[in-house]
This record gives C-alpha cells, sequence and structure tokens, in this order.
C-alpha cells in the first residue's frame, strides 16, 4: 500500500493518525526520535505536529535545532511522496534552514510545493517548510531542494 492510500485508510479512524505516524516511523527509524504526529497529508501539503519533550530539548530548554530539520526533513519527504507521479522517484538535495526565534513551546510544521514541476523528465523540486510554535509565530524555516526523477 502507497503512503497515500494508508493515510486516507488510517486518518478518519480513531487512533488511524497515531498508527500512521508509527508506522512511517518504522519505515525510517530517525524520525521516530521526534515521536511526530502527522495531521494532515494530501498532494501539495503535509502538516505535522511534535511535542516539547525532554528529550528534543537542548541546554536552553528549548527544541533543539536539529529536532527541527528532523521535522522538516519528515514533513517536506511526506508531501513530495504523496505529491510525485508514481513513475517518478525523489530524493532530498539539499536544504537550507533559518532559526528565527527559540522554540519554546509544542510545534507544528507545514510543508508545502514553492513551484510547480514538469514532471516530463528529472528537474529540482523546492519545497517550503515553515515551523511554528503554539501561538502560530513562525520559529524555523527551510527549503528542500528535491530531485526527482522518472524511474528507471
Amino acid at each position: 500500500m502507497n503512503t497515500l492510500a494508508m493515510w486516507n485508510k488510517l486518518s478518519s479512524q480513531p487512533g488511524g493518525k497515531w498508527i500512521f505516524s508509527r508506522a512511517l516511523c518504522l519505515k525510517a527509524p530517525y524520525f521516530g526520535s521526534i515521536r511526530p504526529q502527522f495531521e494532515a497529508l494530501k498532494p501539495g501539503y503535509c502538516e505535522v505536529h511534535m511535542r516539547k519533550r525532554r528529550s528534543v530539548l537542548n541546554h536552553l530548554d528549548t527544541v533543539h535545532a536539529i529536532a527541527m530539520c528532523n521535522m522538516a526533513e519528515l514533513a517536506g519527504g511526506s508531501m513530495t511522496e504523496v505529491t510525485v507521479p508514481s513513475t517518478h522517484r525523489w530524493i532530498p538535495k539539499g536544504m537550507t534552514v533559518e532559526y528565527l526565534k527559540k522554540a519554546t513551546t509544542d510545534l507544528v510544521a507545514v510543508a508545502t510545493p514553492m513551484a510547480d514541476i514538469d514532471w516530463s523528465g528529472a528537474s529540482e523540486y523546492p519545497v517550503k517548510i515553515v515551523v511554528s510554535d503554539t501561538h502560530g509565530v513562525p520559529v524555523f524555516q527551510a527549503v528542500i531542494a528535491m530531485w526527482v526523477s522518472p524511474k528507471k
């Protein structure tokens, strides 16, 4: 079952978003370190939440920069996975990040594409991720350059 079909099947069920989030972390274990909770996933959009808890904090008692990078890559990669045609594959090529404010609360990451893409060949697909605190204030933003190419 592909990622979007799995999301569509589970997300409306009681505990389904939690099950989906855990299942995705089984496939890519490193993401489990932030204990993400998917809230929305569709072509062109992904929303992931992360609780502020001791294991993601730095010495300032704020969410660690790399935990936010991890969250951004998860949201951006998941959005890309359900957006590109099944005839194509993708891989992150590079990521630029900006730390805007101290992250002192739970966080939400929203990933969206920055441009349309011509699916006929290989090209770069820029994805923007904005991470906001519980007050809706952006604390971090990233752009991930996804390399999308037809499957061989």
